[in-house]
């Protein structure tokens, strides 16, 4: 039996990206104490193991991409469960720093393949240009991954220890994602590159240099993008502390984030779905620096105001990271394209916590000025992309996909 109805699709993509998420880029929130705790090392060195996993995932995902570009989906998907298991179990049985610095490094080479970027190489393959409402759908079920993830890992941990834990996730994986990705339709052969951001251009080095220039001004945007979402993430409750909040409003304010994310998706799929996706990412990386302005004037009473600007927009960018690229480049080459725009944003989202960290440390909420820069650089290099002559495709297409 394969998926072959879209929703299915959606559904099975969006459970296990909940599943991916929550036992790799939400695993160290709650498990770090425990690990380090236990092997005898500092907090900090268990968050220098995740930014590892960050950047092993930053290095091979043009190789991944390639691999989604030539397989299809399905068989890599089912292989990356497969990794994550290893990797988690690698982690549990370490005894020392070195051997869990090595469970974090397999397990960012799973995380390439199996958070977004493989979920959205593999729709993109199925549904070519109309894959931009399921990329909307599976991101809905990804905004869950905390808000399941976190409490699923403390309730393991308490009852299991944090060695407990990380094995039934990997149970998880094997039991349930890799049956999911199974289930999938297998991919029609790959569409043939030739798709470019300006159409009318005959010339072969006016192509290459304009297919250069859009792909560092998106490097750019996803590289901001990034590197604010995860200096928030990290330091957003102490933020609105500094800003006036207590410390218990400050974190319950803080938690509007994921909701605002998840509104943010839904307004991608109902009223901005009929927009170019250029269109709608220019609005979504002002989000931030708006609400960081009514933060700065206003104080706490303003608080609710940014994380939901912020939060929202963030929503909006990470569909953008998928769509933006398909409705400039097309779909040949999918997979690679990806794993070199996301390079930079990788990187910046590894070393976010410490840098805005500092900023935070000298400037004190004038490091919100730092973040509303960096999104306002971003604003500007969407402004210079244009596109395409082609129009882009909102409907959801089944032709790439065969049983």
């Amino acid at each position: 039996m394969q998926l072959l109805r879209p929703s299915a699709v959606i559904v099975a993509m969006g459970v296990n990206q909940i599943l991916a998420f929550a036992s790799s880029y939400y695993l160290a929130a709650v498990l770090a104490a425990p690990m380090a705790h236990d092997l005898g090392v500092a907090t900090s060195t268990i968050y220098a193991a995740f930014s590892v996993a960050l950047l092993v995932s930053a290095l091979a995902g043009p190789h991944i991409g390639r691999a989604f570009d030539r397989f299809g989906g399905r068989p890599v998907l089912m292989a990356t469960s497969v990794l994550f298991a290893l990797a988690l179990v690698l982690v549990a049985t370490a005894q020392g720093a070195a051997w869990m610095f090595a469970g974090w490094a397999l397990l960012g080479l799973a995380m390439c393949s199996g958070l977004y970027e493989g979920a959205f190489a593999t729709l993109v393959r199925m549904y070519g240009e109309g894959a931009r409402n399921p990329i909307t759908g599976v991101t809905l079920f990804g905004g869950f991954a905390s808000t399941v993830g976190w409490p699923l890992s403390a309730w393991m941990a308490a009852h299991f220890g944090w060695r407990g834990a990380c094995v039934g996730w990997a149970l998880l994986h094997l039991v349930v994602a890799l049956p999911l990705y199974a289930l999938l339709p297998r991919a029609a052969a790959a569409p043939a590159h030739g798709d470019v951001p300006d159409a009318g251009a005959d010339d072969a080095g006016t192509r290459k240099a304009s297919t250069l220039r859009a792909s560092l001004l998106l490097a750019l945007v996803f590289a901001v993008a990034w590197f604010n979402s995860t200096a928030m993430a990290s330091h957003l409750p102490a933020l609105l502390v500094i800003a006036g909040a207590s410390a218990a409003a400050a974190v319950a304010i803080a938690s509007l984030v994921g909701p605002a994310q998840v509104g943010g998706r839904i307004l991608e799929f109902g009223l901005l779905r009929r927009l170019h996706p250029l269109l709608s990412t220019r609005v979504a990386t002002l989000s931030h620096p708006a609400g960081a302005a009514l933060l700065a004037f206003a104080g706490a009473p303003a608080a609710a105001a940014f994380v939901v600007l912020h939060g929202a927009g963030n929503g909006i960018l990470t569909i953008a990271k998928g769509t933006l690229p398909l409705a400039i480049f097309g779909a040949a080459g999918y997979g690679e394209r990806q794993g070199l725009l996301m390079m930079p944003a990788r990187v910046a989202q590894a070393a976010a916590p410490w840098l805005f960290g500092l900023a935070i440390e000298r400037w004190g909420l004038g490091a919100l000025w730092l973040s509303s820069a960096l999104a306002l650089l971003a604003f500007a290099a969407l402004m210079l992309l244009r596109a395409p002559v082609r129009p882009f495709r909102t409907r959801l297409g089944g032709e790439g996909v065969r049983d």
